[in-house]
């Protein structure tokens, strides 16, 4: 992978600035952890297929895994592996006291039941956030382990004083993994939310109206300057890959200049997920112990 271009523009999120900034925190707690209990944090995925993001995805995990102290477990599965073969894994990953968090990368292959594999893993090591057990937490206010990415915005809010609380929030797209754990959190946090969606009449003139614009879509460039308030801070979550490059879903050189920030893709809220990952597996590891 090239190198990404340094961030020099006030109005760009530096999301490798914001995780290099977690990592090094979960570093100096994973040594105190370690010195106090004597067992290091870990953390096993689950790979099922030959995605090729999903397969540079885990590395990038398993590269901070080591950055920050972290034993890492890679497991890898070819594209045909039965949905009974990978519940018989987390089964057992659940009942191994050493594993402490446990990462199904997602997407899996169409025979799989995404929803069924996840509510097979412990919610005490389901450090993505995606049980049904955390996810009501996050319901009820009561955030515990959250998805990493709208924590990771959350994050990069605060690191920019930004207090959600009154704003005017429009989320699009209402996936389980983005768009609804990140307008749940920002409701939480006392913002007025809508989620939009590909069913969502004249989506443009919803955008218009967010202080705070959330894309999470895997569409390249759906939105313009014209669909972006003046001021607005704005995350690009969206990744879509085409001839070895990422292209996000906003498009980020017509935007650039009407918003107060951006997230640029890549080197925007994917290195923050990782970060936040990371402190989860800690968040974990301390649980359990």
């Amino acid at each position: 992978m090239e190198p990404l271009p340094e961030v020099t523009n006030p109005r760009v999120i530096d999301g490798r600035k914001i995780a290099q900034r977690i990592e090094g925190q979960v570093k100096k707690d994973v040594e105190v952890f370690v010195n106090e209990h004597g067992i290091k944090p870990a953390l096993a995925t689950i790979l099922v297929g030959e995605h090729p993001p999903s397969k540079l995805y885990v590395k990038l995990k398993h590269w901070a895994c080591k950055r920050v102290g972290i034993i890492s477990e890679d497991h890898k599965f070819p594209q045909e592996t039965t949905e009974e073969e990978i519940i018989k894994l987390i089964e057992t990953l659940n009942n191994r006291p050493e594993v402490h968090g446990i990462l199904v990368q997602l997407p899996m292959p169409k025979h799989i039941d995404e929803r069924t594999v996840m509510m097979r893993i412990a919610p005490e090591k389901d450090v993505d956030g995606f049980t049904p057990f955390n996810m009501g937490k996050m319901l009820i206010g009561r955030e515990g382990f959250v998805p990493c990415t709208p924590k990771g915005i959350i994050r990069a809010l605060e690191e920019h004083n930004i207090d959600p609380k009154g704003m005017e929030v429009v989320v699009v797209g209402h996936s389980n993994v983005v768009g609804k754990p990140a307008a749940m959190m920002l409701l939480n946090r006392n913002a007025t939310v809508k989620i939009c969606h590909v069913f969502t009449k004249d989506l443009a003139s919803q955008t218009r109206e967010a202080d705070l614009l959330i894309v999470a879509t895997g569409v390249r460039g759906l939105i313009k300057a014209d669909m972006v308030k003046e001021g607005a801070v704005v995350f690009d979550v969206g990744i879509t890959w085409k001839d070895e490059k990422v292209y996000g879903d906003v498009d980020f050189e017509d935007v650039l200049s009407k918003v107060k920030l951006i997230s640029p893709v890549p080197g925007g809220v994917g290195p923050m997920t990782i970060a936040i990952l990371m402190e989860h597996t800690l968040q974990a590891a301390k649980l359990q112990n």
